[in-house]
Parts: C-alpha cells; sequence; structure tokens
C-alpha cells in the first residue's frame, strides 16, 4: 500500500466528506489501483446505495491520487487536474454500503495538458462501472 487515509490528501485536492478512496494499492506512470469501503455515512450514498456521483468522483480520485503520487516521488508540485469530458460511462449496479470497491486506472494517452484515463471499479469480481475520463492538468 502506498498511502491511506489522510495521507491521501497530499495527492488529492479534495477534502473530508468529499474524498472517495480510502487507500492508493499501487501507483505507476500507466497504472493506479485504489480501494473504497462504502460506509453509511459516505457523502454520495442514498438509500444505503453509493450513487452515480461518487462513482465517478471515485474513478478521478483515483487517477488523481496515482498522478499526485508519482509527482510528489519525483520532486515536482501536484498539480491540480479537472474532469475534463466523461465516455461511454456504464454503470452496471449501484454498490451498496458495506462492499468494497477496487478501482484500477490505467493512461490512455497524454496530449499537451489532457490525460486519457480508462477506469472500472469492481465490487470483489463484480464490474460496477466503467468510462474514459479526459483530465485536464493544470
Amino acid at each position: 500500500m502506498i498511502a491511506k487515509g489522510k495521507q491521501l490528501t497530499d495527492y488529492i485536492p479534495q477534502r473530508a466528506p468529499l474524498v472517495m478512496i480510502d487507500s492508493l494499492e499501487e501507483a505507476t506512470e500507466n497504472r493506479m489501483i485504489s480501494n473504497l469501503l462504502i460506509k453509511p455515512d459516505n457523502y454520495f450514498v442514498e438509500n444505503d446505495q453509493f450513487r452515480e456521483p461518487g462513482i465517478i468522483e471515485n474513478i478521478a480520485q483515483t487517477a488523481a491520487a496515482g498522478l499526485g503520487f508519482m509527482q510528489k516521488s519525483q520532486d515536482i508540485p501536484v498539480a491540480l487536474g479537472f474532469i475534463a469530458a466523461i465516455r461511454d460511462l456504464k454503470i452496471n449496479v449501484l454498490p451498496n454500503v458495506g462492499q468494497s470497491l477496487r478501482t484500477k486506472v490505467e493512461v490512455v494517452n497524454k496530449v499537451f495538458d489532457i490525460t486519457i484515463i480508462k477506469g472500472s471499479v469492481h465490487a470483489g469480481n463484480e464490474l460496477i462501472a466503467e468510462c474514459e475520463m479526459r483530465i485536464f492538468i493544470q
């Protein structure tokens, strides 16, 4: 494990209650993996289900944490990123409170200040969601 808890805020701009990852398990230049246990008090839980905006934010924060970790390990200031576009979003099921999510992000391409990623979210062996994001790095 690379980072968890408050340590994650070294790599992402979000702060509680909007942090949507519990730990960063892997971070390379082209791949990031995070975990999240869905708790009842999560900002995006409604009727005991983790809602769509939370899933999207989970993918984006996985990318941000991985890229932030790589920058910081190279003594480069952590850059701020913004979701520029989301493509081919498929949410197969809304996960329930108590489920653990494992999110994998792969960098597909970098074009100028835009990083294109593919993200997938699993609960156990079940594919919860997937999408492609374009992230503008400031």
